[in-house]
């Protein structure tokens, strides 16, 4: 009788296990992240299944990723970066939301220090290997989730980052949501998104292989009805920056 092999959790996923709203009692981590998304039926509903969505997630896509974001780090510095603006405490928790291999997590446990805890979460299998193999560490840990659906309990993280993933989720507002839910009252959050200005109405009619763009004031009046405040904009180009605190 063939014995199954348990692995053991990181020291960053058995603090993540304690923040879970429904931890599993036999948790899938044996590709060094844990997976929350294994089975079939566990799967959200909607998922983005276009085709920019099926390159992120191939091997090829978390490659290519590599030197997109060569790119994404020359805009983080048209804004203040916003692991200098999220004021993250020392020994807090931080969290990435479409983290992709994982270089912003990485940021932000840098910035948590030793004793603090940095997630970073996404849907996609080859980029959280390339995280896990990267970036992982005794303060940064990924997770396999859906972020229309956090798996983290109400008001346990102190900031969040999702950069250049919105435009990808079938339910952006769903993901806003669940950022504010588990943010803690007083915590900040970042978004860079890809805008359209007062033409993202007429470009959302085009073939878009699975992604969008946004209004001006979408992200902004959206995190304002989630409870939102100190909610500033900034554009540059195509990209958005927003950034908030939760009252």
């Amino acid at each position: 009788m063939n014995e199954v092999r348990r692995f053991p959790l990181s020291p960053a996923l058995q603090r993540a296990m304690t923040l879970l709203s429904d931890p599993p009692s036999d948790p899938q981590v044996d590709r060094g992240y844990l997976d929350l998304l294994g089975g079939p039926g566990d799967v959200a509903a909607q998922q983005n299944t276009g085709a920019i969505q099926k390159l992120w997630a191939s091997p090829f896509g978390s490659m290519f990723y590599d030197n997109a974001q060569a790119v994404a780090r020359g805009l983080l510095e048209a804004w203040q970066h916003p692991i200098d603006w999220l004021d993250i405490p020392v020994g807090g928790v931080a969290l990435d939301v479409g983290c992709g291999p994982g270089s912003i997590t990485a940021s932000l446990a840098r910035a948590v220090g030793a004793d603090g805890l940095a997630l970073g979460v996404d849907v996609s299998e080859p980029m959280l290997a390339r995280a896990v193999r990267v970036q992982a560490g005794s303060q940064a840990g990924f997770l396999r989730a859906d972020a229309q659906r956090l798996p983290l309990r109400d008001n346990t993280v102190d900031a969040i980052t999702s950069i250049a993933v919105l435009q990808l989720i079938p339910d952006p507002a769903a993901a806003l949501g669940e950022m504010a839910r588990v943010l803690k009252p007083g915590g900040r959050i970042a978004l860079m998104v890809p805008t359209a200005g007062s033409a993202a109405r007429l470009w959302r009619l085009l073939p878009k292989a699975g992604a969008r763009v946004f209004g001006d004031d979408e992200i902004a009046d959206t995190l304002e009805s989630q409870g939102f405040t100190s909610v500033r904009v900034k554009n540059v180009g195509t990209i958005q920056w927003v950034r908030g605190k939760r009252a």
